[in-house]
C-alpha cells in the first residue's frame, strides 16, 4: 500500500462514521483501562501523515509517541520486516541465535555515547530496559537502592511504576510499591521555588543529601535520569545538572542510568540527549524509536557492568525478535544515512521560536522548551504559573478537530507536547503548527472570557 498523501486532508467530522462503528466495537471488546487520545482508526500512516479508515489525514505531531521517528512505513524498515517474515519470524535468540540480533547490538555500542568497551543486551519493551538496567546494576554494586527523580516516568511495570512519579493513571490503586526506590527533586526550571537560576545547585544539593545521608551512597546502586524529562513535561534540565549527577554517581561508585528510551536516537538533535551535556552514562536504555514501530528495547553499557550478571539472568522469550531486530536495523540505517538527527535540529529551528513568540503573548502560554523535534508548550492560568490542564485538553481536541494529532503531558496534564516524525517535510510541519498556535489563540481567548 502506498504511503498517504502528505497534506492535511478532512472528509468528514473527526470521529468519522466508521471510526464511530469501530469505537463501538472497540467499547464492546476491550478494557476500559486501555486508554485513548484520539477515537479515530488508522488504515494507514506514513511521513507526517495519519490516514483514518474515513479518508481523514492528520498531521502527525505525535510519532506513536516518540516510536516513528522514521515515519510510520519507512522503505527500508518495510523492506527488511517483510524479508525476515519470509525467513522466520522467531526462534527466541537464547535457544538459537540469529545475525540481526548481533547486528542491533554493535550498532548500539558504536552511537551511545562514550568510546569505553560496551555491550548490549535487547528487551521487548521500554519499561523491560529500565527493569535490566536495575538488575544490572545491583548485581555489579551489590546495592539495593535506586534514585529517581520527581516528574519521572520510567514505566507501568511493578518496578518501573515504583519509579515514576506521576500517581494518575500509572499508580492509582496498583499499589503496594517495588522497595528501595527513593526519589529527589527534579530540577524543573519553570516550576523551581527559588527561580530557574537556581535549579540546578539546589537539585544536586537536595539529590547527594538524599543519596549520602539519607540512603548512604553504599547502599545506592544505580541513579537512573531521563536527560530531558518526557510525560513529566518535557522538562530540560538546566546546565550544568546532568553533569553533577555523573559526578555524583562516580564519586560513589553508583551505576549512572540514562533512560534515552523518548530522547534517543536523533529525537532531540543529538544521536543521544547526553551527548548535549557530554555526559557518558555508564547504562543507557533504548526502545521506542529503536525499532522503527516493532517491539525493541535494549540495554547498553560499560562492557564489565553488563557482564556483572551471570549467563541466564538476562533475556525473554521475544526479547530481540528476528522481526524487530531487521526493523531497527532500517530504522537505525534511515537516521544515519538520511542525517535525520540534522533533521530534528531544522524542527527545532523552525518551531521553537514560533511557540516561545507566544510567552507573554497569549496570557496562557507560560513556558515553551525542549530540544530538537521534542518540543513543548505548559499552559497555566493567565498571571499565574498555575497548571491549566483544561486548556491543554482543549487545545488538543482543536487541533484534532482540525487534522492535527498532539499529545498531551506533563505531571499536572497540562503541556502539549510535539514528537513529529523526523522525516516530516517542512510545509507540512508549518500546516500542523500553524493549526496548533491558532488553536492556543483561541483557547486562551476562551479561557479569559470564561
Amino acid at each position: 500500500m502506498p504511503q498517504p498523501d502528505q497534506t492535511r486532508h478532512l472528509v468528514t467530522a473527526v470521529p468519522g462514521p466508521r471510526s464511530l462503528a469501530m469505537q463501538a466495537e472497540r467499547d464492546a471488546h476491550l478494557a476500559d483501562g486501555l486508554g485513548r487520545t484520539l477515537p479515530v482508526f488508522v488504515e494507514r500512516a506514513g511521513g507526517g501523515i495519519v490516514e483514518d479508515v474515513d479518508g481523514n489525514r492528520f498531521v502527525d505531531l505525535a510519532s506513536g509517541i516518540a516510536v516513528t521517528s522514521v515515519g510510520a512505513s519507512h522503505p527500508e524498515v518495510a523492506r527488511r520486516v517483510a524479508e525476515q517474515v519470509e525467513r522466520f519470524t522467531h526462534t527466541c535468540f537464547l535457544v538459537t541465535q540469529y545475525e540481526g540480533f548481533v547486528e542491533v547490538a554493535a550498532a548500539l555500542n558504536r552511537l551511545t555515547p562514550g568510546e569505553h568497551a560496551k555491550k548490549t543486551a535487547l528487551f521487548s519493551t521500554g519499561a523491560e530496559a529500565v527493569e535490566n538496567a536495575v538488575k544490572i546494576a545491583r548485581v555489579h554494586t551489590g546495592r539495593p537502592a535506586v534514585v529517581v527523580l520527581g516528574h519521572a516516568y520510567h514505566g507501568r511495570t511493578l518496578l518501573t511504576m515504583s519509579m515514576t512519579a506521576k500517581n494518575v493513571p500509572y499508580k492509582e490503586g496498583f499499589g503496594p510499591f517495588a522497595p528501595e526506590v527513593y526519589r529527589a527533586p527534579s530540577p524543573y526550571p519553570f516550576r523551581w521555588p527559588s527561580g530557574p537560576e537556581h535549579a540546578a545547585a539546589e537539585a544536586l544539593a537536595a539529590l547527594r543529601e538524599l543519596v549520602v545521608s539519607q540512603i548512604g551512597a553504599h547502599h545506592v546502586a544505580a541513579i537512573v535520569v531521563e536527560p530531558i524529562q518526557g510525560e513529566g513535561g518535557f522538562v530540560v534540565p538546566p546546565p550544568g545538572y546532568l553533569a553533577g549527577v555523573a559526578e555524583l554517581a562516580a564519586e560513589h561508585g553508583i551505576v549512572l542510568v540514562a533512560d534515552e528510551i523518548q530522547t534517543g536516537l536523533g529525537r532531540t538533535g543529538a544521536m543521544f540527549a547526553c551527548d548535549h551535556e557530554g555526559i557518558v552514562p555508564d547504562l543507557v536504555t533504548t526502545a521506542k524509536a529503536l525499532g522503527g514501530g516493532m517491539p525493541l528495547a535494549a540495554v547498553t553499557g560499560r562492557a564489565e557492568i553488563m557482564d556483572a550478571v551471570p549467563a541466564g539472568g538476562l533475556g525473554g522469550t521475544y526479547s530481540g525478535n528476528p522481526v524487530a531486530c531487521a526493523a531497527a536495523l532500517g530504522a537505525l540505517e534511515a537516521i544515519e544515512r538520511e542525517g535525520l538527527v540534522e533533521r530534528a535540529r531544522e524542527i527545532e529551528a523552525a518551531v521553537l521560536p514560533r511557540l516561545q513568540a507566544l510567552v507573554g503573548q497569549v496570557p496562557v502560554v507560560g513556558e515553551a522548551r525542549g530540544r530538537g523535534a521534542m518540543l513543548a508548550v505548559e499552559l497555566v492560568r493567565p498571571g499565574t504559573d498555575e497548571p491549566a490542564p483544561e486548556v491543554a485538553r482543549a487545545v488538543a481536541a482543536a487541533c484534532a478537530q482540525q487534522g492535527v494529532l498532539t499529545l498531551v503531558c506533563g505531571t499536572f496534564g497540562n503541556v502539549i507536547r510535539l514528537l513529529p516524525p523526523l522525516v516530516i517535510s517542512p510545509e507540512l510541519l508549518a500546516d500542523g503548527i500553524d493549526v496548533l498556535v491558532a488553536a492556543i489563540t483561541e483557547a486562551a481567548g476562551a479561557d479569559a472570557a470564561a
